[in-house]
């Protein structure tokens, strides 16, 4: 009975039976008998043996007692798997529904706004709405595609449901017949072990093993007769009780493997095929709807079909290819044909004969407006010359006068306005007019001298001046505004910061005639330029045996930039420019520093801001810094004074001891820092403010192995104290 009980408890051993089918699917290799060296049936049988191979032990799992529990496993991964899919169909579904809708509101959007008056018509317009309508069919397809995304979406989610019933149903019915037959087992694993504990007990008995006597028992001693009387009898008990449950057991075993497991085995297989079919089936379905997707899209993008009168659609290239501009502006400009005025007279100028009756009128030059700076330097008057106009003698050439009288009228002749009279050079030793006095000149530079005669009438903006007409006759030149900032660029460089005018003008220049900007605009926007002359890195003494100027170029320039452009504007020096901006500007600067003039902002992008982050930069690159790492010590100890006036002198003193370009640079950047307090109504800096943006800068915090960042308050109460006693410490000249 135990070796029956043996056979419906433990399994079969699996290594046994693969190594009784070993020999015929994968185990040992063929023989001779069986490969044929013609034919090689081997090999072709050799998939089919693996297949067979496989099968078997897929079927030996599934019909063991872990089959069940496996086959739920499996189930539950699936159903798993196909929630994953359909949360990713609804996800894109989504995605794909509300990009056909941004799409389609975009294209509402763009169409009502093109068709406004002062959008362009014509050609462009009407490419513009087909471009429009094609993008309007790319949302329908990709609505339609979103819509299908969203029903597949649902049929996964109630074929998961479903089958998630299924296995729950299943893990009850077959884990609980498989609990039954395990515990029917447990009971007669009991029931024999009971079994043969009495008979043990009953052999002893009989055998005489134990001394003769009576025993004890409930209702008085018992012979040792009796005892063995009664262990025969509980041991045939015992016996008929484990020969029942082994039946039992028997029984429920040949039902669970024979029905109940077979059934749960192939309800759980089937249902994970089933579940494993439709995510396949629907994942296919997604593939196929984006491939109609694309094609969609692409069809109508460039479609290949006509429409219903033969003729073929246009593609979105031949659409946007028929846009004609230049049939659009000629009929935008024949449009106003009607509208333009009539052509006003000629305008000349009249000299009233009161005031010169002995000459004719003369023509007038182009007037000079009142902004135009006057090109005089040192004022000379005198009656006009009685002698045509001709080659004056080289050396008797005065400076030219300008027109007197207000400037005449842009929108029209001006009967109403008071004659003007245009004056020409003198020589110097004419007198000045009996009748008219008027005076104009320039408050800085030096008088120019042996210059022939300028046309003030040509100023422009920076204009180079154009060549003489002939040997001794007047030079047509024009005197440079500065950048529209007033002022004379010679060709010594641009002007010193003390004499900077402030006046813009704003005459246009004459028609060929080009500005003369010292670097233009359109060299900022240029690809990467080599540092030919470079500037940022090298230190103050380097930049001064170089280029001759105690105050580097770059700090120069930045100076009258903020001096011209950012005084007024809020947080100088402490809001950041644009980097873009800063390194395109650096890349000039370390080209060829002349190239570059801030008195035109187009050389700075017209963004003040970054002028000011290129200066800090500037200050921060050089390889020692503006106060010298020599007088750092120094510098610190002196700020540690309380009083007012021996923290002053001692950092003057300091201040006087530095190498020549450090005091030069300094001394440029504190006036110039002092001129950017002066605004602090508009531009909030005050000095305590410009101090924490330039202590560590000029004290050289930024450097490696610098000084200790507890000094940083020491050093912007050196930077305060030197921008408040400013004109004590440095003369302003």
């Amino acid at each position: 009975m135990a070796d029956s009980d043996r056979l419906y408890s433990e399994p079969p051993n699996p290594n046994t039976q693969h190594e009784r089918s070993g020999s015929m699917s994968l185990g040992a290799p063929p023989t001779e008998d069986e490969v044929s060296p013609i034919n090689g049936d081997a090999a072709t049988s050799a998939p089919v043996a693996s297949h067979d191979h496989n099968a078997e032990r897929v079927a030996y799992v599934v019909n063991s007692e872990i089959g069940v529990m496996t086959l739920l496993n499996r189930l539950k991964q699936c159903i798993q798997s196909t929630r994953e899919v359909s949360s990713f169909l609804k996800r894109r579904a989504q995605i794909e529904e509300q990009h056909s809708d941004n799409l389609k509101k975009l294209c509402r959007t763009t169409n009502e706004n093109i068709k406004k008056p002062d959008q362009r018509h014509g050609s462009f317009l009407e490419s513009y709405e087909q471009v429009l309508m094609i993008h309007e069919r790319m949302a329908d397809h990709e609505a339609q595609f979103g819509i299908s995304l969203a029903q597949m979406h649902d049929d996964l989610m109630d074929v998961a449901l479903s089958h998630e019933r299924l296995r729950k149903h299943w893990k009850t019915n077959g884990l609980a017949a498989e609990q039954r037959v395990a515990d029917a087992e447990a009971a007669m694993r009991k029931s024999k072990a009971k079994y043969d504990t009495l008979a043990e007990d009953y052999d002893r008995a009989r055998t005489g093993d134990r001394q003769a006597g009576k025993k004890f028992g409930l209702k008085g001693p018992k012979s040792a007769a009796q005892h063995e009387e009664d262990l025969l009898k509980k041991v045939q008990a015992a016996d008929a009780d484990y020969a029942q449950k082994v039946q039992i057991v028997q029984a429920m075993r040949h039902e669970l493997i024979n029905k109940l497991r077979p059934e749960a085995v192939k309800a759980l297989e089937d249902a994970i095929k089933e579940l494993d079919s439709a995510t396949t089936l629907q994942m296919q379905k997604f593939a196929a709807f984006n491939e109609k997707l694309i094609l969609s899209s692409g069809l109508t993008v460039s479609p290949i079909t006509q429409n219903q009168q033969g003729a073929p659609i246009r593609s979105l290239r031949e659409v946007v290819s028929s846009i004609n501009n230049e049939v659009d502006y000629s009929n935008f400009m024949n449009s106003y044909h009607n509208k333009v005025p009539s052509r006003l007279p000629d305008i000349k100028y009249e000299k009233h004969p009161v005031l010169n009756p002995q000459h004719q009128p003369i023509a007038a030059a182009p007037p000079q407006r009142q902004s135009d700076p006057n090109t005089s330097f040192n004022s000379r008057q005198g009656p006009p010359p009685a002698q045509s106009y001709g080659p004056p003698p080289p050396q008797s050439y005065g400076p030219p006068q300008s027109f007197n009288g207000p400037p005449p009228s842009f929108g029209g002749p001006t009967p109403q306005s008071p004659p003007q009279q245009m004056q020409v050079p003198q020589p110097y030793n004419q007198g000045p007019p009996p009748n008219h006095m008027h005076e104009r000149s320039f408050s800085q530079g030096q008088p120019l001298q042996q210059q022939p005669y300028i046309n003030t009438s040509v100023a422009s903006r920076g204009g180079p001046p154009a060549q003489a007409s002939g040997h001794g006759g007047y030079n047509q030149s024009s005197i440079s505004s500065a950048g529209g900032y007033g002022g004379s660029i010679s060709s010594a460089g641009p002007p010193q910061l003390s004499t900077l005018p402030f006046q813009s003008s704003h005459t246009p220049p004459p028609a060929g005639q080009q500005p003369s900007y010292a670097q233009s605009p359109v060299a900022l926007h240029s690809g990467h330029l080599p540092p030919l002359k470079p500037v940022f890195g090298l230190s103050l003494d380097q930049l001064f045996e170089r280029d001759g100027s105690a105050v580097p170029m770059v700090v120069y320039q930045c100076i009258q930039a903020v001096d011209l452009f950012g005084l007024e504007v809020e947080g100088i020096y402490r809001l950041s420019g644009t980097q873009s901006h800063i390194n395109k500007i650096k890349a000039i600067f370390d080209n060829d520093a002349s190239k570059v003039d801030f008195r035109n902002p187009e050389s700075f992008f017209h963004d003040v801001n970054s002028v000011a982050g290129l200066l800090k930069q500037f200050l921060r690159d050089l390889p020692d810094p503006l106060l010298t790492a020599e007088h750092y010590a120094a510098f610190i100890d002196a700020a540690k004074n309380d009083d007012d006036i021996v923290r002053r002198d001692s950092l003057h003193a300091i201040i006087n001891s530095l190498p020549d370009p450090n005091y030069a640079t300094l001394r440029a950047l504190t006036l110039h820092l002092h001129r950017v307090t002066e605004s602090s109504a508009a531009n909030r800096m005050n000095a305590s403010n410009l101090a924490i943006v330039f202590g560590p800068t000029l004290m050289g915090a930024n450097t490696p192995g610098g000084p200790d960042i507890q000094d940083a308050g020491w050093q912007v109460r050196v930077i305060d104290t030197i921008l408040v006693n400013c004109y004590q410490i440095f003369d302003d000249d």
